[in-house]
Parts: C-alpha cells; sequence; structure tokens
C-alpha cells in the first residue's frame, strides 16, 4: 500500500512557526496549485491546499520561505475527525509535507519596479 503525494505550487502567505504545548515545532502553509486544464469557461482553476509541516522542516520553510515562493512539497494525506465546539463531528484532510524543496522564490517588490522601470537596451 502507498500513501504519497507530490506537489508543487506557490505559497499562498508567508509561513510562521508555532510551538505545540509538548514543544515539537510546527508550520501549516496553503500552497496554490493550479490545474493543468481548462475548465468549460477555458480558464485555469487553482486548488488550495493546507499542508501541515514539522520540527526541521517547519523550521527551515518558515527561515527561507515567504509568500509567492514556488515549493515542492513530498509527504502523505492524512484525515482526522475533529469534534466542533457544538459537538458535531467534522472531517479534515491534509497534507503532512515530509519533505519540502524550495524552488523559486517570488520577485521582490523592488525587483518587479526595477524591471518595469529600467528601460530595454537597444541593439545594433
Amino acid at each position: 500500500m502507498l500513501n504519497q503525494i507530490v506537489l508543487v505550487g506557490r505559497l499562498v502567505k508567508t509561513p510562521e512557526l508555532r510551538v505545540t504545548d509538548s514543544g515539537k515545532k510546527i508550520s501549516t502553509i496553503t500552497l496554490a496549485v493550479p490545474r493543468n486544464y481548462k475548465n468549460i469557461h477555458g480558464e485555469y482553476e487553482t486548488d488550495f491546499l493546507d499542508c501541515t509541516l514539522w520540527t526541521n522542516v517547519a523550521e527551515n520553510t518558515t527561515e527561507y520561505c515567504q509568500v509567492g515562493d514556488m515549493i515542492g512539497v513530498k509527504g502523505r494525506v492524512q484525515s482526522k475527525i475533529i469534534t466542533q465546539d457544538d459537538g458535531t463531528k467534522k472531517k479534515k484532510t491534509e497534507i503532512v509535507a515530509e519533505k519540502v524543496t524550495f524552488l523559486a522564490q517570488a520577485p521582490k517588490k523592488e525587483e518587479k519596479k526595477e524591471k518595469e522601470t529600467k528601460p530595454k537596451k537597444e541593439e545594433k
């Protein structure tokens, strides 16, 4: 049997590191992953997938990544039952990251402005 998932997408927001009551480091990220086909209206849709990162993976990702960066996530799909305050139970499915690969940084705001205002070189 196999429970493995590989995703490549962009971070929706800058990751934040938290510490659980038991002292483990954790970060929850949302990855925007565009679909590779168009819908009935001729547009590409995007899936927003929640990923949970633990210990060193969480530390490194929060230290080196920010909103818009492209990353690869290798992990497993996990589901759990959550009991809400009113007593109802809800099933939550998430991706638990086992490895994160930093693929490309989002252009910084200064770099974007510089590229937009920089005159193009004339070719002779």
